[in-house]
């Protein structure tokens, strides 16, 4: 171990920083989140420097060259300057005085480094490498704060409050950690993280004072939204549920590399509907979810894109509500939006169209009954869900009502995916070109002379991408 890791108490403590440009400003920034008192030295002083200390009392400059007679009683100084022999002198009158020094992108002139810091007060935690690789250790910081809620400080401060009954109502010390381990990962926990943190509250305090060996038989259910293929869209929550669920049920729509991020032991179960081949009912389904729960399970019901989107997620939590279960919707980024960005494809742009409509294209008795009259008119995006089988029937169907057979339209397989397709055409020339072409589901269609950009706006480049 290169440097022993502590925390120190900085509030309303002297320190020092050499130095007022921006690198140095951060380090003020962050002393004055610890509660410190910062004298600032340094000969010319950056704007940002001066803002900090015009909204922060605590902050004092002092326009001048360091010296020695500077360092006196402060309970740590750091020195930010792009001058070498400050920097050496900082360091080693700081030495003198036994007071730790920072020298910031200097790890052979400092006592002490300042880590990359996840900041869930009261719960805080710093990622260092010794000064060897800065870039790395904040690399290291962003996976750990996707992975912690930003309620979980408030979480920390919630289990304070109640550590004392706990303490005096469960026994033996072992029964406590397996009770709070329950909580700070389990139902209640959820609930507060999702802003029912009354209701939290009031089940932690049940909890302790009725039935703690019961905590944990309590089932819930994430209606996750998958988003539309690539796993970099998931959002943080999406990403924390999947890996904390003890179930996750799935549909057809979720990729194997979003498949792979969830809890390697939770039960995986496949419920993915094809036209004319459903695996399960969606009635089934509904009651799947509940059954689950009822067990005392940790749902996550993964569907792709955003489930409140032709996602059927009103029916299922309509379900739940009805049983009286717990659940959390966590929305993902649709298909019509993942794919028409990685497309090069605006939904709305200031030229071509000044509004979007979704809808979906699937056929039922071998028709499409949409609003015609609406859909063709001009200036306006359509998003097509579905519209795969119903292709021909809805770019015959816009024509008939005033289309023009040469508006731009563009098929969008498997999007935002390295195996994404797309092919561009007109409503009169695209059913007839994709004849022979192989495409299969999941597919979207955008309709609109936005599509036009298409060639000029592209930035995904999958490398099987097929150009027309």
């Amino acid at each position: 171990m290169d440097y022993f890791p502590l925390f120190i108490d900085l509030k309303n403590k002297n320190c020092l920083v050499i130095g007022a440009g921006d690198i140095a400003a951060r380090k003020i920034e962050l002393l004055a989140k610890a509660g410190a008192i910062i004298s600032v030295i340094a000969p010319e002083i950056s704007d940002s420097v001066y803002q900090l200390a015009a909204n922060n009392p605590d902050i004092k400059i002092q326009l001048k060259k360091f010296s020695p007679d500077d360092i006196t009683q402060q309970r740590l100084i750091i020195s930010a300057t792009n001058q070498a022999d400050i920097n050496i002198l900082v360091a080693a009158t700081a030495d003198a005085h036994n007071i730790p020094v920072n020298v910031v992108d200097n790890p052979a002139l400092c006592s002490f480094i300042v880590p990359a810091i996840i900041d869930r007060s009261p719960i805080v935690a710093a990622v260092s490498s010794g000064g060897a690789s800065p870039v790395l250790a904040r690399l290291l910081r962003a996976k750990l704060e996707s992975l912690i809620p930003p309620a979980f400080g408030r979480m920390a401060k919630l289990a304070e409050k109640y550590r004392a009954l706990v303490k005096e109502h469960i026994n033996p010390p072992a029964q406590r950690r397996i009770f709070w381990e329950n909580v700070l990962q389990g139902s209640i926990a959820e609930l507060f993280y999702s802003g029912k943190e009354a209701e939290a509250e009031a089940r932690l305090k049940n909890a302790i004072l009725e039935n703690p060996e019961n905590l944990d038989n309590t089932g819930e259910v994430y209606l996750v939204g998958a988003g539309p293929g690539d796993p970099d869209l998931l959002t943080f929550r999406a990403l924390r549920l999947m890996q904390q669920a003890d179930v996750v049920v799935y549909d057809r729509l979720v990729s194997e590399e979003i498949l792979q991020l969830v809890r390697r032991d939770a039960e995986k179960i496949y419920v993915g509907k094809q036209r004319d081949n459903h695996s399960l009912a969606q009635e089934s389904i509904n009651e799947l979810l509940a059954r689950l729960a009822k067990k005392g399970k940790r749902v996550v019901r993964l569907k792709g894109g955003d489930p409140f989107i032709f996602g059927r997620g009103g029916e299922e939590i309509e379900t739940l509500v009805e049983q009286n279960i717990n659940f959390q919707v966590v929305p993902g980024i649709t298909a019509a939006s993942g794919c028409a960005t990685y497309a090069g494809i605006p939904l709305t742009h200031r030229d071509h169209a000044q509004s979007c409509t979704f809808i979906t294209g699937h056929l039922k008795n071998n028709s499409v009954n949409l609003n015609w009259q609406q859909l063709s008119a001009p200036n306006q995006t359509i998003v097509i869900y579905m519209g795969l089988v119903g292709l021909e029937i809805i770019c015959q169907s816009m024509i008939q009502h005033g289309a023009s057979s040469d508006l731009p339209i563009a098929l969008i397989q498997q999007g935002t995916t390295h195996r994404q397709r797309v092919i561009t055409g007109t409503l009169g020339t695209l059913p007839e070109k994709l004849k022979g072409q192989g495409i299969q589901a999941p597919t979207l269609f955008i309709i609109g002379t936005v599509v036009s950009l298409h060639d000029s706006l592209k930035w995904f480049h999958p490398e099987n991408n097929h150009r027309e």
